[in-house]
């Protein structure tokens, strides 16, 4: 009953809050937010005021829709919508969605359907009552972005079920929280496996749930049988997946997202938050771990179905967007500055009972491709803090001197007629070092390379998705790409067609590969061919873990026995150059952490570190408590810390 008399009260409060003539047919709750349907659906659209009024006033997100009586028909709406936008605006695909009464409108140019001040989406439902989703088009050829979102159309129906759902449950009445707590289930004195459990008396939430790094991983026994230290300790949580209200994700690297599919695969049936680049890119990684594992004849841990359902699953939210995960926990994300669409999660439990933020993986500091991570925040009393380069002697060159190092390294190597294979991390490190080489050699012509500069691996289609969000990017880079100048499609790059054995049997050249440790990818497959010959020259310039193939090359390794073609191991001399050029990581070093902490607003009370290898965890805590006079501890994985 009181869950019911809720919904009546906050969906009268809308009825009488629109005027009259805007013909109120209904409202329901619709995952986070609230859907209201109306007769004459311009008469709310077009007063910004009123609905932002409106919904402030129910603390809830507004999706105002015309009653499905009033739709035009789909053939002659996506008539009238290609008369209404300028040709330039290069329209790609027009879709509508019955069950939301939306229009998709998939286009290059966004800005010329959304019209100055709105004016183009406004004439759009004036004359066709659907209410216009615009979505940009990449400028790059993107694969994956074209089959998250024929999925997500494909399963309006379902989505639409799920969200009402989902939405009655966060809306729930429930009884205010007496306690508050954190476990550790991962991802703690460790790099890998991130996961951490928020708990209330009525609210159970994930915060990113990852698989190791390390080799081994795939195939692996996910009950704990063998490679124990590759997956979160969710058997030791004291709960069911069904108990679960949500999952949170802050962004889309393998050791955040990596088990969530597993979570569907056994039983987990709700929402799964994130940014919208995350959604897309996380679609690329994890569909490309299930091949990896496959073609190394291992067992994936899902299968494709449960990465779709979990896509299904997914509710995605900008930067700054307030909204309640269940009746007591508000989710906001900042710009963590790492990877595209990363995310600090700042989390507001209770009317005010605690606060806590949790910086997933972060960056302090200059990169090209995003701006430092955000420090304002409403009230902090807790924080999760990333511990990756924590140590004291961990402090990164100069930028500037990184990036003249990397290009001094390059030439080397060309001038005496051999190749550089650069492995990196396909999300991230691939798109800042293009954009490094970019600005040298074409921006600048400082350096005049002659050799080609090969793009081998997922590098390409995450460029792509880049494309499509020049909004997380730094102001220079989105206007580049808005300006159809992206430096992702600079002529400087050749994407590698064919046989590797075209690229391995020329002359010089600059390979950037996916898969930064050298675990897998196409980056090993390099290595093996290129390791033997003194000319040719590995470089380094992302984080290598523990055990990882990587750091074993990178701390003087002079021989290794890897598969060949028939799956036999074959020793192999590493007889090339090897070389570490820090400054490019998408993590703050020491001095960064530092800075971070000095600048953060409010200064939190409880600080604790994570992400980070046991000593490097140890010395930041350690730190910031001498430096801040706060609290500040490493916890270790299954720890359970107690906030009220």
């Amino acid at each position: 009953m009181e869950e019911a008399r809720e919904e009546i009260n906050i969906f009268d409060k809308i009825k009488e809050l629109l005027p009259a003539d805007a013909g109120f047919v209904r409202a329901e709750f619709e995952g986070p937010d609230i859907a209201v349907y109306v007769m004459n659906v311009s008469r709310v659209y077009n007063d910004e005021n009123l609905i932002r009024n409106i919904s402030a006033a129910v603390k809830k997100k507004l999706l105002v829709r015309s009653d499905p009586s009033k739709l035009m028909a789909v053939d002659k709406a996506a008539e009238k919508i290609k008369e209404i936008v300028p040709k330039e605006a290069e329209i790609s695909n027009v879709r509508f969605s019955q069950e939301f009464c939306e229009a998709y409108i998939e286009a290059l140019k966004p800005g010329l359907v959304i019209g100055k001040g709105g004016s183009t989406l406004k004439a759009i439902v004036s004359a066709t009552n659907w209410m216009p989703r615009v979505l940009r088009t990449p400028t790059m050829n993107s694969d994956v972005i074209s089959g998250v979102r024929q999925l997500m159309f494909k399963e309006s129906e379902f989505r639409k079920k799920f969200l009402i759902g989902i939405g009655k449950r966060i809306n729930q009445v429930v009884m205010k929280s007496e306690w508050l707590k954190a476990t550790a289930l991962g991802g703690f004195r460790e790099v890998g496996r991130s996961s951490l459990l928020l708990e209330t008396n009525h609210s159970k939430v994930l915060i990113d749930c990852g698989i190791s790094p390390e080799p081994g991983v795939r195939g692996a026994d996910a009950n704990g049988n063998g490679e124990n230290k590759s997956f979160p300790y969710l058997d030791s949580a004291n709960m069911t997946l069904n108990e679960l209200d949500a999952v949170i994700l802050t962004h889309a690297h393998m050791d955040h997202i990596g088990f969530v599919p597993y979570l569907f695969k056994y039983g987990y049936d709700g929402p799964v938050y994130c940014t919208p680049p995350t959604r897309d890119l996380a679609a690329l990684l994890l569909y490309d771990y299930h091949k990896l594992v496959i073609r190394g004849g291992g067992t994936p841990l899902y299968d494709e179905k449960d990465i779709k359902k979990m896509l299904t699953h997914m509710i995605t939210r900008d930067y700054g967007e307030v909204t309640n995960v269940t009746d007591e926990i508000k989710l906001t994300y900042h710009n963590a500055g790492h990877i595209l669409g990363s995310a600090i999660v700042h989390l507001h439990i209770g009317e005010g009972m605690y606060n806590i933020i949790h910086s997933g993986d972060m960056k302090y500091g200059f990169t090209r491709l995003f701006d430092a991570a955000d420090t304002k925040y409403p009230r902090i009393d807790a924080m999760f803090i990333e511990s990756t380069y924590g140590g004291r002697n961990d402090i990164n060159p100069d930028r500037q001197d990184s990036e003249i190092m990397l290009m001094e390294n390059i030439k080397r190597t060309i001038d005496r007629g051999g190749k550089v294979l650069i492995p990196l991390f396909s999300v991230g490190r691939s798109q800042e070092i293009m954009l490094v080489l970019e600005n040298y050699i074409a921006e600048l012509g400082k350096y005049k390379i002659e050799a080609p500069i090969y793009l081998d691996g997922m590098i390409l289609e995450a460029s792509a998705i880049h494309t499509a969000y020049p909004e997380y990017l730094r102001f220079n880079l989105q206007h580049r790409i808005l300006s159809n100048r992206s430096p992702f499609e600079s002529e400087i790059f050749e994407v590698a067609k064919g046989e590797r054995s075209d690229i391995l049997d020329k002359g010089p050249a600059v390979i950037l590969a996916s898969g930064g440790m050298l675990n897998g990818g196409v980056s090993l497959e390099y290595f093996k061919e290129l390791a033997s010959d003194e000319k040719n020259s590995l470089i380094f310039v992302g984080y290598n873990s523990a055990m990882s193939l990587g750091r074993r090359v990178q701390n003087g390794l002079k021989e290794v026995a890897l598969p060949d073609e028939d799956g036999k191991l074959a020793p192999i001399k590493i007889n090339m150059g090897v070389n570490t050029v820090e400054g490019f990581s998408g993590h703050s070093d020491r001095r960064q952490l530092m800075g971070f902490m000095q600048s953060i607003r409010p200064t939190p009370k409880k600080i604790f570190t994570m992400h980070g290898e046991e000593t490097k965890c140890d010395d930041l805590a350690r730190s910031i408590g001498m430096r801040f006079r706060v609290e500040a501890r490493a916890p270790m994985n299954l720890d359970t810390i107690r906030f009220k």
